[in-house]
């Protein structure tokens, strides 16, 4: 059995922040269960331009208001409680805060080993997870 908590992650080596976000990793590739899980915050008024190329990455609203574009069709998706939305295709997308932060509860497949940032086209590398092993 894997037990973790918010407060423990939080100030800890698995709470990564950068302009106007913070992932808060619960679960990471060392528990050995194929993906990680992160509880996300996305701060009102911001934008988060991302394309993971190399992962799966499911997302589940459980606060605020925002949306989800599709940059290669445009379209956008209202963000709100109760709501999943899953990048499937390693889908190039915008992210905003509209109303209050945003809390999601994210899934990565391949999982994240903990330490990665975000590179300049807003992905993870794909080695990450190999070379912490």
């Amino acid at each position: 059995m894997i037990v973790e908590t918010l407060d423990n992650t939080i100030g800890s080596d698995r709470h990564v922040s950068g302009a106007g976000w913070q992932s808060r990793r619960l679960l990471l590739h060392h528990h050995g269960l194929g993906y990680s899980f992160h509880d996300t915050v996305v701060e009102e008024g911001t934008e988060q331009n991302l394309e993971y190329k190399n992962h799966i990455e499911a997302n589940y609203c459980i606060e605020g208001e925002g949306e989800v574009v599709d940059v290669a069709t445009g379209r956008a998706h209202p963000v709100r409680p109760g709501m999943v939305y899953v990048l499937d295709k390693n889908d190039a997308h915008i992210l905003r805060a509209v109303r209050g932060r945003l809390r999601l509860l994210c899934i990565f497949t391949p999982a994240l080993s903990g330490t990665e940032k975000h590179d300049a086209d807003g992905s993870y590398a794909a080695l990450a997870v190999a070379q912490a092993e």
